[in-house]
């Protein structure tokens, strides 16, 4: 398991966000049975550089959260058999690795939402990298029924690796 993460800030937290990355990715790939070692890019933007990329890739001109950019095409969520054909586009020859995505994070926005909702920055930032790495895994939220599943599965995720509300 490998992820990289790229501070383009000058915020620092007080937390190690390599860390939680860790823990987030290996607990989300656990939860959803992936059969591979995954690999996950992480940028941290403030709201102008990820109202940029949101303005980019998905024609919103505002800031926003987070933004996934999965890698896989899933025919459903966390179905990793993977064709022959696309083994080349999915794993890195160096290391073998499942190249799951790319995520793009919010520094403000972290700090905006943890004190909109009472909880710690470390406890939002785990939160939108869970939310992303269930996107990365082919979920995602546009019906009731799909956000009911993600909001199950990020909560158990933090809750498993003891980054609570209250934390």
């Amino acid at each position: 398991m490998t992820y990289y993460v790229e501070n383009e800030t000058d915020m620092n937290f007080s937390f190690s966000e390599e860390e939680i990355v860790g823990r987030v990715m290996e607990e989300v790939l656990t939860e959803e049975n992936c059969p591979y070692a995954g690999q996950v890019n992480v940028l941290l933007t403030d709201n102008e550089g990820i109202r940029q990329y949101n303005r980019e890739y998905r024609n919103m001109d505002r800031p926003t959260d987070v933004l996934s950019f999965p890698n896989l095409d899933f025919d459903s969520p966390s179905n990793f058999s993977i064709p022959k054909e696309r083994i080349a586009d999915y794993f890195d020859p160096e290391s073998e690795e499942l190249l799951l995505g790319d995520i793009i994070v919010s520094v403000d926005k972290v700090q905006e939402q943890a004190a909109a909702y009472g909880h710690s920055t470390r406890r939002e930032f785990a939160f939108l990298i869970a939310h992303s790495m269930l996107h990365l895994c082919g979920y995602d939220h546009m019906t009731e029924k799909e956000a009911a599943v993600m909001e199950t599965k990020q909560e158990h995720v933090l809750q498993q690796i003891g980054i609570t509300r209250e934390k």
